[in-house]
């Protein structure tokens, strides 16, 4: 169950995300939408890093109950790439939603052996999506 923390005026397929996660995961999922300026303020308070990025995944504390995480997605960089890459928003956040449940039940495509790569590909194709960002660096 995805519990939504919409801050912009955009809506999506939010059907698409709830059978994403319902897949991947019985817990619940915080997934806050924000712009490019507040996603910026938040990737430098945990990451120090200091420019917007695409998504951010937080995980929760492990204890009985708990969710699994949240997960932060830019509407702004759904649309840019999306725009970029001509494909829809839906897909783009689709493929933002997976890549960030994926971290959140602990992958991690910069230090595994292509696992979370392997993963993202069987989602994609699941979900009949147009290839992500990962798959196609994979690609190149």
């Amino acid at each position: 169950m995805i519990e939504l923390d919409n801050r912009t005026d955009k809506t999506y397929n939010f059907q698409l995300l709830e059978q994403i996660a319902d897949l991947l995961s019985d817990r619940e999922i915080e997934l806050i939408l924000t712009d490019n300026v507040e996603i910026a303020e938040i990737n430098r308070e945990f990451r120090g890093i200091d420019k917007a990025t695409d998504v951010l995944s937080f995980p929760s504390d492990p204890f009985p109950g708990a969710p699994l995480g949240s997960i932060v997605i830019s509407v702004d960089k759904v649309a840019s790439v999306a725009n970029e890459l001509k494909h829809s928003e839906d897909h783009e956040i689709a493929l933002l939603f997976i890549h960030g449940m994926l971290h959140l039940l602990g992958f991690d495509h910069e230090v595994d052996n292509g696992e979370m790569r392997q993963k993202e590909i069987e989602l994609i194709e699941t979900f009949k999506l147009p290839k992500s960002l990962i798959v196609r660096t994979l690609e190149e």
